[in-house]
């Protein structure tokens, strides 16, 4: 579930710092679009059980919430978008030009994501719905080892779903029902996808089909479902049969589900082809276009995208190169030299669990450490903790190298950024602290922590709508903000991380746009991303492996940071000795958007 919502949502946060000069809605069109926004959310949460208990908001008149779970089916699908579609026929009877600035934004953004989806869920009717928090309508496919119910329940009952009651407990045990009926829906619709010419590559379907073993392999009462309701409840001293009645539900209903769906998988495993790219699907080209705008809110082409590639990672292997010979790296190509500072001794923790956790200390330490910078840049200052930890072992096989999970609303629950340790390998030491400055602060979880405390909009925009090129934008801007703030000063080998960071999002743009656009194979992928970043091969496969199935989200994070970047020297070249960094990034507060509505209010912040 979480993997790729990536913090568009937060807590409710303890900030310090003046609100700016962006006027509350105040006219009687402004009050209007604010009641209709709000509708809007409380009808998403409607929709979204599991949303809920996300956000901590399934209490009260909702605490029926918490027993349920999201509705995965494709007819579910098709009314999302159909929804979307009355709402924006909604936005049209506001009268823009009696909107104030912050109303309009408001309206711009609202009505800029509701578009995205009709256009694209109208033209393409296959893939995951919008309930499995995926980047419907542009996640093509139902099952794979990144999408479906299979991957995200078990994470989420493990890690989000609330046990401190025996009445929560209850509810773990009917939502652990629902999970039965989940798997079904998914089963049904991946027959139904397959039909039309709509499969996962076969080495992603390889990868479900190990996954799904894993997770039907241990006895019911052994199994992990059963297991975290038992440790709870233990922990909580919350008496009752919870063991017994858990793996009652996961024999009799979750594990002949789970069967269903591995013989679909197998059955459908024949059909499925090695090509990455979503050019293959019906009207695929279409497709990946319409999914590129979608996750990089910019009109560029996939050529376009590609070019800028290209050339941004030819710039930055020339920084990187002089980096690389001053540490007397010289022999082979940049690729080759990151290759051998990663496989360093000293920069390598144990892939034991002591290294583990020494790792995860050392990323906490230096996300407290950039905290006490954040006053030079900043004059909103979220509080809230933020806490990295390891993805969870029996996913970790198909989970990304790295995801956020959002707080609770009441704070009951900090930020998390997780990361993949199957392999310390992966994570040479002069790679760490720029993934700590993207993933916390003051990435994803600041900029999250900052949207959330502002009172200038409507709950739906501070939690409801996200923008991947704003948020992974944003979180690659941190990292540059970060070496501005002076965090690698004496650190030669950090600011190789930070430029091999850098590199690796522009190889992104490249693999990407390679893939879905150009026909690349897999293996071609892999090869160029291996010789671009000098990563081990088992890190780029993954790599390669989640970009064939979320097609232009992997481009989002250069073009938005690019972006971003373009955005702020404008604004200073425009205000000139009147230009404030700490007011510009107070443009978080007015929540993600696309990047032409960010253009837009970064103008009327700073006018020339």
């Amino acid at each position: 579930m979480h993997r790729r919502t990536l913090l568009r949502s937060g807590a409710a946060f303890v900030v310090a710092g003046a609100a700016p000069a962006w006027a509350a809605p105040a006219g009687a069109e402004d009050a209007r679009l604010r009641r209709l926004l709000d509708a809007f959310w409380e009808a998403d949460l409607d929709e979204a059980p599991e949303l809920a208990t996300t956000l901590g908001l399934d209490v009260g008149p909702r605490a029926g919430q918490r027993r349920r779970l999201n509705d995965v089916s494709s007819a579910s699908r098709a009314l999302w978008v159909a929804g979307r579609k009355a709402r924006l026929g909604r936005l049209r009877q506001i009268d823009r030009a009696k909107l104030s600035a912050a109303s309009r934004a408001d309206l711009d953004v609202v009505a800029y994501a509701y578009e995205q989806i009709v256009a694209g869920g109208e033209r393409f009717t296959f893939g995951e719905g919008a309930a499995g928090f995926s980047y419907a309508p542009f996640s093509p496919y139902v099952l794979s080892q990144l999408s479906g119910v299979y991957q995200s329940v078990p994470d989420f009952l493990d890690s989000v779903h609330p046990v401190k009651t025996a009445a929560d407990a209850e509810a773990y045990l009917a939502r652990l029902e629902a999970f039965a009926g989940a798997l079904d829906a998914n089963t049904a619709d991946v027959r139904k996808d397959a039909a039309r010419g709509v499969l996962a590559p076969d080495f992603a379907l390889d990868a479900t089909l190990a996954q799904l073993r894993k997770l039907r392999e241990p006895a019911p009462e052994a199994s992990g479902l059963v297991t975290s309701l038992v440790r709870r409840t233990t922990e909580g001293r919350i008496t009752g049969d919870w063991s017994r009645r858990a793996a009652a539900v996961v024999a009799g209903k979750v594990y002949p589900a789970l069967d269903r769906q591995i013989a679909a998988v197998q059955a459908l495993r024949p059909q499925a082809k090695p090509d990455p790219g979503v050019w293959k699907l019906p009207d695929g080209e279409a497709f990946y276009a319409g999914a590129l705008a979608f996750q990089t809110t910019t009109t560029l082409s996939p050529d376009q995208a590609h070019e800028l590639g290209l050339r941004q990672v030819a710039e930055l292997e020339a920084q990187l190169d002089a980096l690389l010979r001053a540490q007397g790296l010289t022999d082979g190509t940049v690729g080759e030299r990151v290759t051998q500072l990663s496989k360093r001794p000293d920069q390598l923790y144990p892939n034991t669990d002591a290294g583990r956790a020494a790792l995860l200390a050392a990323l906490n330490v230096q996300t407290e450490a950039m905290r006490a910078k954040m006053p030079r840049a900043f004059q909103t200052l979220p509080k809230t903790p933020v806490e990295i930890v390891r993805v969870p072992p029996e996913i970790e096989d198909g989970a990304p190298n790295g995801y956020a999970t959002p707080p609770a609303l009441d704070g009951s629950r900090p930020g998390r950024f997780y990361i993949n340790l199957k392999d310390t390998a992966e994570w040479p030491k002069f790679t760490l602290p720029t993934l700590t400055y993207h993933e916390a602060l003051p990435g994803h979880q600041w900029e999250g922590a900052i949207s959330l405390a502002s009172t200038e909009i409507p709950r739906l925009r501070q939690v409801g709508l996200g923008f991947a090129a704003h948020g992974e934008g944003w979180g690659l801007y941190a990292e540059q903000l970060a070496d501005e703030l002076g965090a690698y000063e004496g650190d030669p080998l950090g600011r190789i991380g930070y430029l091999q960071s850098l590199q690796f999002r522009a190889v992104r743009v490249v693999v990407d746009t390679g893939m879905h656009a150009r026909r690349w194979s897999r293996e071609r992928a892999t090869d160029y991303m291996v010789q671009k970043t000098g990563f081990v091969r088992s890190r780029a496969q993954r790599e390669i492996d989640r970009y064939a199935i979320w097609p232009g989200q992997a481009c989002s994070y250069k073009i938005g940071h690019t972006e971003w970047v373009r955005i702020r020297e404008e604004a200073r070249a425009r205000a000139g000795a009147r230009f404030d960094l700490r007011q510009f990034h107070d443009v978080l507060r007015r929540g993600s958007m696309p990047l032409v509505v960010l253009e837009r209010t970064v103008k009327e912040m700073f006018p020339g």
